[in-house]
C-alpha cells in the first residue's frame, strides 16, 4: 500500500522548469535515464546531418541554376528555404525509425518510476516496433516530423547564413571562431520559435498511444483545444538551450572540418 501511494504522488508530480526537471528525473529515475535514447539520437544525426547539411549546397546550386534557367530573378533567400525544405525532407525519410525508437526510449522511465520500461535497447525497440506495429510503426508520424525537420532545417541553414553574411558585411568580426558561435547561437533562437509548434505535435503523436488521435492535425487541434495557442511552445526554454548548443557545436565543427578540407585540397592541387 505504501508502494502505490509513493507510486501515485510520483505519477502526479508536475515539473517546474528546466533544473527542476533535471533534479526530478534525476532523484527519481536515477541520474542515466537523462540519456535515455542516445543511441537511436546518435543514429539519428548520423543519418539525417548526412543528408541535410551534405546535400544542402549542391541542391541549393541546382535551384538556382534552375531558377536562372526560367528567368527568376527575385530573393536568393527563396531558394536558400526551398533548398533547405528539400533537403530537410529527404533527410528525415532516411532517419524517420531512428527518430521514432528515440522519443520512445526517451519517453520510457527506469524501474523504480511509475510504468515499466518497455525496450531493452534500441537494437530491442527497433524488434519491437516492427513486430508489434509493423514495419509502418518505425515510419509512424513521418508527415508531421518531415513538416518539423523541413522548418528546422530551412531555419537553421539559412538563418546562420544571414546572421553570418550580415555580421561580416558590417566589419565587427572576421570569419572566426566567435562569428560562428554568434550566428550559431542566432540562428537556434530563430529555429526554436519557428519549429517549436510542429516540435510540440509531432513528439506528442509519435509517442501517443495506439488511436490515441486520428492524424497530426487531430493531435494538433485536441493540443489547441485543451491549452490554446500556449500549448504549442510548452518546453521552449530547454528546447531553445538544446538547440542553441546544438546548433554551436553543429556549425563550428562544421566551419573548423570545412576549412581543414578546403586546406587539404589547396595542398593537393
Amino acid at each position: 500500500m505504501q508502494h502505490l501511494s509513493k507510486a501515485k504522488q510520483r505519477a502526479q508530480f508536475k515539473y517546474q522548469g528546466v533544473f527542476g526537471t533535471i533534479a526530478t528525473i534525476t532523484r527519481q529515475e536515477g541520474a542515466k535515464s537523462l540519456y535515455n535514447g542516445l543511441v537511436p539520437g546518435l543514429q539519428r544525426q548520423m543519418c539525417f546531418c548526412a543528408v541535410r547539411i551534405g546535400c544542402y549546397d549542391t541542391v541549393s546550386q541546382i535551384y538556382t541554376e534552375k531558377a536562372k534557367r526560367n528567368g527568376y530573378h527575385g530573393p536568393a533567400i527563396f531558394i536558400k528555404i526551398a533548398a533547405g525544405i528539400t533537403t530537410g525532407a529527404l533527410a528525415v525519410t532516411c532517419a524517420q525509425p531512428t527518430d521514432v525508437v528515440k522519443v520512445r526510449m526517451q519517453a520510457q522511465v527506469n524501474v523504480g518510476a511509475v510504468g515499466a520500461i518497455r525496450y531493452n535497447g534500441a537494437l530491442d525497440a527497433y524488434r519491437s516496433i516492427a513486430k508489434f506495429e509493423g514495419v509502418a510503426g518505425l515510419w509512424k508520424g513521418i508527415m508531421p516530423n518531415i513538416s518539423r525537420n523541413a522548418i528546422v532545417n530551412a531555419s537553421e541553414l539559412v538563418a546562420y547564413g544571414m546572421i553570418k553574411e550580415r555580421i561580416l558585411r558590417s566589419g565587427y568580426m572576421r570569419d572566426l571562431f566567435p562569428l560562428h558561435v554568434v550566428s550559431a547561437f542566432g540562428a537556434g533562437f530563430v529555429t526554436t520559435c519557428v519549429a517549436s509548434p510542429v516540435d510540440v505535435v509531432k513528439t506528442r503523436y509519435m509517442n501517443s498511444k495506439s488511436g490515441q488521435y486520428k492524424s497530426a492535425i487531430d493531435c494538433a487541434m485536441k493540443m489547441f483545444k485543451e491549452g490554446g495557442p500556449v500549448a504549442f511552445y510548452k518546453g521552449f526554454t530547454p528546447n531553445f538551450i538544446r538547440l542553441g548548443a546544438w546548433n554551436i557545436v553543429m556549425f563550428v565543427t562544421f566551419e573548423q572540418l570545412k576549412r581543414v578540407a578546403v586546406m587539404a585540397t589547396r595542398q593537393v592541387q
